[in-house]
């Protein structure tokens, strides 16, 4: 990466071989500056958007990260901005014709002697967290399900010290659904594997209405690829069953529960254990232009950090990876995660297709105010949260992971979601990054949210744990970020520090990814 500084004015050209740059500096660049290099600007062009670095003749391709992200829609001069409306958007990469497995990286050196403080399970899986969740089988006792779990923090939790919360599992799926349909593995299976979430200490208990579709035996069962849940059947409460007179039974019945689990997890304490035993997730929201340069790169470095470690790490979005898939086929470990990785690659064609959705849904107009033209551009700065690591396994929604190291968990792209699934494929800490900005969080996953420029991190100060922006002005590499991302996941982890989005106690409702049909 070239950062073209004299004080003022700043761009980046990412490869040797762009015909672009985005520009640095804050509110953008008017018509008439010149760069030290000789450049003159044509037009104003706004923070984080495309310079035309040669004259590019129309039709001629657009480059940007060495890759081909467009073509001109008709002739740009050097100095000329590139808004998304001058780009045409290129084929994806035909999955037919990758290879796999041709360019597999070496493991990098091990990382020694870095531990934290987590929650030991008797499952052996490691939690940062010690929090009753409470699992539901139907949407509809969501809201006696909140309902209690605000008496429970007001007058349980007080009696329960080590405990450090709550959670309700709510969602939207359980009813009115197509059960049997085969893409309804993925629900079932996802809030099979929520309730297993190491942060929850292995205390499963579950309400139910009664007459709905995903009755709490078949919610505990699962689907084939997942172990069942052992669970008496105290710990299952049914709102329909003739014992509860009145909604006050119903409270009653929960909290006597409730109260179970808590003296268990209220015995737990924390203890020293090696970072291997972290499993954290990677994901980017409100992306921009710099998110490729700036955040996501670093992400990357602290993944291989991780991954050096011996913990697991976990990457997704299918639809901010699919066209730039061919970059990470050839760094699969063996030819078998490669075809698993062509296959949910093809299947979400297929289910995008079904829908008959255009690759131009994303990116969001958020994105491209932030200087994204398309979903390319947006894939190839996306792919840069993977570090540089082999991929050791491939996951379909809300599998959990048999391998340690770097994993390909395949998700939809919406924030939302894929947080949802990620927590179902086992991570016990998030790591999100924005260059728009955005307020999420997750109630039983810490996140760190990190900036991708200054201007976010010192407007959203209170929002930000950690700011990358230092990248983009040449005041801190990449390495060193990363190294401060990698030590703040380590404090995070441990309960030493609090992600702002715990801090406020910002919570994003579940959304669980249903591709099957709704009745």
């Amino acid at each position: 990466m070239n950062i073209s500084r004299n004080d003022l004015p700043l761009y980046i050209k990412v490869h040797e071989n762009d015909n672009v740059a985005i520009v640095v500096n804050n509110n953008g660049l008017k018509a008439g500056t010149t760069f030290s290099c000789g450049l003159v600007l044509k037009e104003h062009i706004p923070q984080g958007h495309k310079v035309a670095l040669n004259d590019i003749a129309q039709g001629g391709d657009i480059i940007r990260y060495g890759e081909v992200i467009g073509y001109a829609v008709r002739n740009i001069p050097r100095g000329g901005w590139i808004d998304e409306s001058l780009v045409v958007l290129p084929e994806a990469p035909d999955l037919a014709s990758l290879p796999l497995a041709n360019n597999v990286p070496p493991a990098l050196p091990p990382l020694e002697g870095y531990t934290f403080e987590g929650y030991r399970n008797a499952d052996r899986s490691v939690g940062t967290r010690n929090l009753l969740g409470i699992t539901t089988s139907v949407h509809c006792v969501a809201g006696v399900v909140d309902y209690v779990v605000q008496i429970i923090e007001r007058e349980l939790l007080p009696k329960y010290p080590n405990v450090d919360g709550v959670v309700a599992l709510n969602h939207l799926y359980g009813c009115g659904v197509a059960i049997n349909a085969p893409a309804a593995v993925v629900p079932i299976r996802t809030i099979h594997n929520l309730a297993l979430n190491a942060n929850f200490g292995g205390e499963v208990m579950i309400v139910g209405l009664g007459c709905e579709k995903l009755q709490p035996e078949r919610l505990l069962e699962g689907t084939p690829d997942v172990q069942a849940i052992s669970l008496d059947d105290n710990d299952v409460v049914r709102l329909q069953d003739e014992k509860h007179v009145g909604f006050e039974s119903m409270v009653a019945d929960i909290l006597q529960v409730a109260e179970r689990h808590l003296q268990r997890l209220n015995q737990r304490q924390r203890e020293t254990v090696p970072a291997a035993e972290l499993i954290v997730g990677m994901q980017c929201g409100g992306s921009d232009a710099f998110s490729g340069v700036t955040a996501n790169p670093a992400v990357g470095f602290a993944s291989d950090l991780l991954v050096r470690c011996g913990a697991t790490v976990m990457f997704s979005e299918v639809t901010e990876v699919r066209d730039a898939v061919h970059l990470l086929t050839p760094r699969v470990a063996t030819q078998e995660v490669g075809q698993r990785l062509l296959e949910e690659m093809a299947w979400y064609d297929d289910y995008l297709n079904m829908g008959k959705t255009d690759r131009s849904a994303n990116p969001s107009p958020g994105n491209k105010k932030g200087g994204l033209a398309n979903v390319v551009e947006k894939a190839l700065g996306s792919i840069a949260k993977s570090g540089r690591s082999a991929i050791v396994e491939v996951l379909s929604p809300g599998q959990r992971p048999t391998k340690r190291g770097l994993i390909y968990a395949a998700t939809p792209a919406s924030d939302f979601v894929c947080g949802t699934q990620q927590m179902a494929s086992g991570i016990t800490l998030q790591v999100f990054t924005t260059g728009r900005g955005t307020p999420y969080g997750l109630a039983a996953i810490p996140v760190i949210k990190m900036a991708t420029r200054n201007a976010l991190a010192e407007r959203w100060h209170d929002l930000m744990d950690i700011n990358a922006g230092t990248i983009a002005t040449g005041e801190e590499t990449i390495e060193q970020v990363g190294w401060r991302l990698f030590e703040l996941i380590l404090d995070i982890a441990s309960g030493r520090k609090q992600t702002w989005s715990d801090r406020w106690g910002i919570r994003n409702s579940l959304a669980v990814f249903n591709p099957a049909p709704v009745t």
